[in-house]
Parts: structure tokens; C-alpha cells; sequence
């Protein structure tokens, strides 16, 4: 298993992290690679294009998103994570869940990370396993479960000191469990928040130095971008790149992305201006 510090040096920064719904319902894809045939294929393009990172999810979390019972997660997932498992042994294989049986069989499978939306708040099995694996481990803050997160999302002034006394306690806990190293911090845009507390979490984002942990920002194609323009979801790709790099900039280390190849080369031209 790959250890995620090997790929966060200076040079590799930052490191996208490809998405690849398996589901029917995601709110950007869903649909486009439900056939596990094209979900590998759909994963070697975007590693090829310069994906570090891919993430496959096998439940929708978009606001609303019904949950979905274990074994028809682990259906979706686990035939893609053999796959490309067996295709390579250098590409870096996460699985998009929060749930512990799902993400003990995907790291059986050969998964490296677990991408946990819930961060350890849905599965009180999940700290053991990850203790267990020790696999990367991604804790995300959410308000609350896809289904009833947006009901009472939580508003620009209060966003960036309840993100941080979440993780404050969150990661002293996971060290108190013996859970140090490989975890990565996600503050969650789009998950219980309003439009403006998105905008707010990006222009402060740098103040989730004082943890000293890796920092992944998931917010391609998310809504708060068409609340600014009424873009529809595939009419965000600016918007998208417009804030992984401004992410970047402000000490994001992993960007989450849809639009692999268009994501890359706009941080390749930021990184070589720093560079003159």
C-alpha cells in the first residue's frame, strides 16, 4: 500500500485526485460509468491525463442523495478497484465511502485510501479498520448526511470556527486511537453549507495550516459555482479550475476534479510563473 506522504512532495503539489462515480445518480456523472468497462476506462484516461489520485464512489452524497445498502456499494466499486489494481500498481486507488464494510472490502480489493465524507461521524467501525489498514484516510467535514445536509446549512460567519474546532477534536481523537499518519483534511464545500460559506472556506483556506496535515478541496462543478452565474453542472468547468487554483495558491495540496487534463494544465501554468 502506497503511502500518501510519498506523493505529496513539493514537486508533485498538487496532486489531483480524479472522480469516478460508479453510481446512477451522482449530480455531475451519474450514469456516464455505472458499466465497470467504461469506469476503468474513464480511470486510465484521467491517470493518463495526470490524475495522481483516483477516487471512485459507489453512493451518490450530492445534496438529497438517498443512501444505498452496503452490497450494492460494494457491487459498484470493488470490480473496478481489481481492475485497475491489476492494470497498475503506481496509480493511486481511493475509495469514496463511509461506510467500514465497504471500505474493508475495497482495501482487500487494493485500494490505498478511504475517502470518508462523513469523517468517521456515520460508521463507528470505521476509526478501527482505518487503525487496523492504516490506509490514507480522508476526514471531511459535513453539517450533516447527504439526504438532510442542505435543510439547515450553516452560514459565512459561522463556517470557518466551526471547520476548525471540528477538526481540532476530530484529530486529536484519531490520535488518541494511534491514527497519525496518512490522514488528509477536506473541509467539505458544498456539504451543509451555504453558497457564501463555500466562497468563504476558499478565501480562508489557508488557515487550515495550524493542523499541519494535507489539505484536499472537492469543489468541481459543485452548485455554489452556478449560484454565482446559473451555470447548469457542465457549464462550471471555468468556475472549477478558477478555484483549484486558487486553492493551490492558498495551500490546498490535493484538488478533486472532474476535468483532469483542463485541471492540470492550469496548475502547471500557475506553478511555472512562481518559478520566474
Amino acid at each position: 500500500m502506497t503511502e500518501i506522504s510519498e506523493i505529496l512532495n513539493n514537486d508533485s503539489k498538487p496532486v489531483i485526485m480524479g472522480i469516478l462515480n460508479v453510481t446512477p445518480d451522482s449530480f455531475s456523472d451519474g450514469g456516464e460509468y455505472s458499466d465497470p468497462e467504461k469506469a476503468f476506462a474513464r480511470a486510465v484516461s484521467m491517470h493518463e491525463d495526470g490524475a495522481t489520485i483516483i477516487d471512485i464512489g459507489g453512493e451518490s452524497t450530492r445534496p438529497g442523495a438517498r443512501p444505498v445498502e452496503p452490497d450494492m456499494e460494494i457491487s459498484r466499486i470493488i470490480p473496478v478497484i481489481k481492475a485497475l489494481r491489476a492494470y497498475s500498481r503506481d496509480m493511486i486507488i481511493s475509495a469514496d465511502t463511509r461506510r467500514s464494510e465497504v471500505a474493508r472490502e475495497a482495501l482487500k480489493a487494493g485500494a490505498d485510501m478511504i475517502n470518508d465524507i462523513s469523517g468517521s461521524e456515520y460508521d463507528k467501525n470505521m476509526i478501527p479498520l482505518i487503525r487496523e489498514a492504516m490506509p490514507g484516510y480522508v476526514v471531511m467535514h459535513s453539517s450533516s448526511e447527504p439526504s438532510r445536509m442542505q435543510l439547515n446549512p450553516v452560514g459565512e460567519m459561522e463556517i470557518m470556527p466551526v471547520i476548525i474546532n471540528f477538526f481540532r477534536d476530530k484529530l486529536r481523537y484519531l490520535e488518541k486511537c494511534g491514527i497519525v499518519n496518512n490522514v488528509i483534511i477536506d473541509p467539505g464545500i458544498g456539504f451543509g453549507k451555504t453558497p457564501r460559506a463555500n466562497l468563504v472556506i476558499l478565501k480562508h483556506l489557508s488557515v487550515l495550516e495550524i493542523f499541519k496535515k494535507p489539505v484536499l478541496i472537492g469543489l468541481s462543478r459543485k452548485s455554489f459555482i452556478g449560484h454565482l452565474d446559473k451555470s447548469d453542472v457542465k457549464g462550471r468547468i471555468g468556475g472549477s479550475i478558477a478555484g483549484a487554483v486558487f486553492s493551490f495558491m492558498n495551500g490546498a495540496d490535493i484538488i478533486r476534479s472532474h476535468d483532469v487534463s483542463e485541471t492540470v494544465q492550469a496548475l502547471k501554468v500557475i506553478k511555472n510563473i512562481e518559478r520566474c
